[in-house]
């Protein structure tokens, strides 16, 4: 019998589990992890994230750059990783449906595709889910610009507005810079003009608002 407990107890104390009791109780050797769909969901979303970023540095660059050579190749390799983000915010959805952020940025990278359709598609889900986004309101109002849709533009203008002052402002910002491309490339687009003076009112109110509530800020504190 006692043969048969030193026996246990010598196997015990090889053990992973009885080195850790016999050094004092020390760390416990680590288990695998166990990755659920939401989980490798939120890696491919952060995946995609990383990406995005990269890619708006390499397009930021090549949309300024003075040399010809330098700006094609910054704006290949924006499409390329905005593709690959693409792919990765798929992976993200399709793990989790349930991801409004991965939607959202679906539509994002899908516009900067120039798949208008698509991010529109993208953009409507992530409302569905996560009603009043900012970010998608935002987002969906520019790539109804890229299918001309005036008129929806302004009202996710009008939208945004009301709960969200910052974003409102880039998208009148990205208002206007589609109406200068559309002039410079001599476009056929309706109601340029009454669009453009649009803007102009809601520069004009956007700015007024904001003097009124720096006034009234400022009165508060007397």
């Amino acid at each position: 019998m006692r043969t048969l407990v030193k026996l246990l107890l010598a196997g015990l104390l090889a053990s992973p589990l009885g080195l850790a009791w016999a050094n004092g109780g020390g760390s416990m050797p680590s288990m695998p992890r166990v990755e659920t769909p939401q989980q490798r969901a939120r890696d491919a979303y952060n995946d995609g994230v990383h990406m995005v970023k990269k890619a708006d540095s390499a397009q930021d660059y090549g949309l300024h750059a003075s040399d010809a050579a330098k700006k094609d190749k910054a704006l290949h390799e924006a499409q390329g990783d905005y593709a690959a983000a693409l792919e990765r915010f798929k992976q993200a959805v399709g793990l989790d449906d349930s991801l409004a952020e991965g939607w959202n940025y679906l539509g994002y990278t899908s516009r900067k595709l120039g798949h208008y359709d698509d991010a529109l598609a993208a953009y409507a889900k992530a409302l569905t889910l996560k009603p009043g986004y900012p970010d998608a309101l935002e987002y969906r109002g520019e790539a109804y610009l890229g299918l001309n849709r005036i008129s929806d533009a302004q009202q996710s203008y009008l939208d945004l507005y009301a709960g969200n002052r910052a974003l409102a402002g880039k998208l009148l910002s990205a208002m206007k810079a589609w109406s200068t491309a559309q002039r410079a490339a001599a476009a056929n687009v309706a109601n340029l003009d009454e669009f453009d003076k649009w803007i102009q009112e809601r520069e004009q109110i956007a700015g007024q608002t904001a003097a009124l509530t720096r006034a009234g800020a400022a009165a508060s504190w007397h």
